[in-house]
């Protein structure tokens, strides 16, 4: 998988395709744009959630966020599971697959996303995992930035260390402004510094999503709870700085009405319209 990063056939605002959601997304309102899912959660599903997801599929833009290759960890890469995930990309025509830039085993499944060390030595293996998942999947996949809440020590920053994966293993970013924001605060940074490094070319589209503040330096990504106001105002300077690009908005859990959901859909794309109007003039 080599040459130049190319956009994605996607645009607009995007939202998670969650099982408990699936009735009030039936009939979601036309600002939604594509739809986002999980190939664990439905890889071998039943044929009535089969048909169901085979209707949105046809519908809307898909885009898969996997939950459990552990890109970072030592054991080795789950061939069945990569080989389950390449058929359901194809049978579904979803257009763009991503992972947490992080590990989630270590003999056996540690059911959370773990941080990686921000050394070299972390990125030539990161790197060298991701080029053999892309080569095994015939296509360039994203990788996301994830929250964490210990700092493991390392000789580089989080860009730095972020945009060197992008480079050694020549592939995409889904880039979560709201991972961004509470990282600035568990770690006391300025998160329009971090945006400030990275690559818009590589963005392949961006999440956004609620977390918990469990203290004044200590927040919590959860995607459980609206967006909070810090972080959209992060996603306006990144739209900003790096231009207009695909932006999802993450929910698991705590569900409000549809309405409140569709409400914060039709604010992304508001301010997709705004900086899209302003980058033109």
């Amino acid at each position: 998988m080599s040459g130049a990063p190319t956009r994605l056939p996607l645009q607009g605002a995007g939202i998670g395709l969650r099982r408990d959601l699936l009735d009030e997304l039936e009939d979601a309102p036309v600002q939604v744009s594509f739809m986002e899912l999980a190939p664990e959660n439905w890889i071998n599903v039943g044929s009535a959630l089969n048909r169901r997801l085979r209707g949105f599929a046809e519908r809307y833009p898909l885009v898969c966020h996997g939950l459990s290759l552990s890109l970072g960890g030592r054991e080795p890469l789950d061939k069945q599971l990569l080989g389950n995930i390449k058929n359901f990309l194809d049978e579904h025509r979803v257009c763009c697959y991503s992972e947490h830039l992080s590990y989630c085993a270590d003999e056996g499944h540690l059911y959370d996303l773990m941080p990686i060390p921000f050394t070299a030595e972390a990125v030539r293996h990161v790197a060298a995992r991701i080029r053999e998942v892309q080569d095994f999947l015939e296509r360039r996949i994203a990788v996301e930035n994830v929250s964490a809440y210990i700092a493991l020590g390392g000789t580089m920053d989080e860009t730095d260390f972020l945009n060197r994966v992008l480079e050694e293993a020549d592939c995409n970013l889904l880039l979560d402004v709201n991972n961004v924001y509470v990282n600035s605060v568990n770690f006391g940074f300025d998160p329009r510094e971090y945006l400030a490094q990275i690559p818009a070319e590589r963005i392949a589209y961006c999440h956004v999503a609620g977390h918990d503040r469990r203290a004044q330096d200590m927040i919590v990504d959860t995607h459980g709870a609206a967006v909070a106001a810090p972080v959209w105002d992060l996603l306006e300077e990144a739209y900003s700085r790096l231009g207009v690009f695909p932006t999802l908005l993450e929910r698991d859990f705590n569900f409000p009405e549809s309405g409140q959901l569709f409400d914060e859909i039709a604010r992304i794309k508001a301010l997709q319209k705004k900086w899209r109007t302003a980058h033109a003039a």
